[in-house]
């Protein structure tokens, strides 16, 4: 998933849940939240058949759009307001990554969002460890291990994503930090051996409040970001 730097991510959510003390409560329903993704190779989006990693637009370099090696901050001054403190630390993940489109992130994030909301509804264990850092996906397959314990099963249809900005970020050593607020909507049930509903509603569309933070090592060979923190805003 390669942000452009993508993983970008590229940033849980839905535990219907028990998964609350992963993501945290929501509006509604309770979903699990979901980490995120890496660098692109290629200017399309695709899953990986092994790897199962988001592959987003083609990253380019600073000559590109600087000349002469130097960085610029274009790109980062379209999504925050130059000195706010987004802004400059935004321009310090800039400078220690060049390849770091900060809009581009923002769509790989989206799309990590939403394969990781999906993944943990099927239970889908091999993407979300590839997607989720080693804590966050013990979170998740907890709650997926309690899900089948009592014999049931998460019906989700993801409707689509209402808004997604970037809230805050940070350079810690070589590690950046980027943290997303995302606001989606989606239909969320969660069903016994009987087919019994016993939690969320199959027909009916919530509105679900997500806050998540993806990091990377710039200095890493590696170019996937990985899902860090999960939580839930209150509606």
């Amino acid at each position: 998933m390669s942000f452009g730097t993508i993983f970008f991510i590229v940033l849980a959510a839905i535990v219907l849940f028990q998964l609350r003390n992963v993501l945290g409560r929501r509006t509604g329903n309770e979903r699990p939240p979901f980490d995120p993704y890496s660098r692109p190779e290629t200017p399309r989006e695709e899953v990986a058949g092994n790897g199962n990693v988001v592959t987003l637009p083609q990253r380019r370099n600073a000559d590109d759009e600087s000349g002469a090696g130097r960085i610029s901050y274009e790109a980062v001054d379209k999504v925050a307001k130059p000195g706010s403190a987004l802004n400059v630390e935004l321009r310090r993940i800039r400078d220690a990554d060049p390849s770091f489109e900060p809009a581009e992130f923002l769509e790989g994030a989206k799309v990590a969002y939403e394969m990781i909301v999906n993944a943990f509804a099927d239970g889908d264990r091999r993407l979300l460890k590839n997607l989720l850092s080693a804590e966050v996906y013990d979170g998740f397959d907890k709650a997926i291990a309690e899900r089948e314990r009592l014999g049931q099963r998460m019906q989700s249809s993801f409707v689509g994503i209402d808004e997604a900005t970037m809230v805050s970020a940070e350079m810690k050593d070589r590690e950046a930090l980027v943290t997303i607020r995302i606001v989606s909507q989606l239909i969320s049930s969660v069903q016994d051996a009987s087919g019994a509903v016993v939690d969320g509603d199959p027909e009916t569309v919530v509105e679900v409040k997500d806050v998540w933070t993806f990091a990377r090592d710039t200095r890493s060979r590696d170019p996937n970001w990985k899902l860090v923190g999960t939580e839930s805003e209150d509606a």
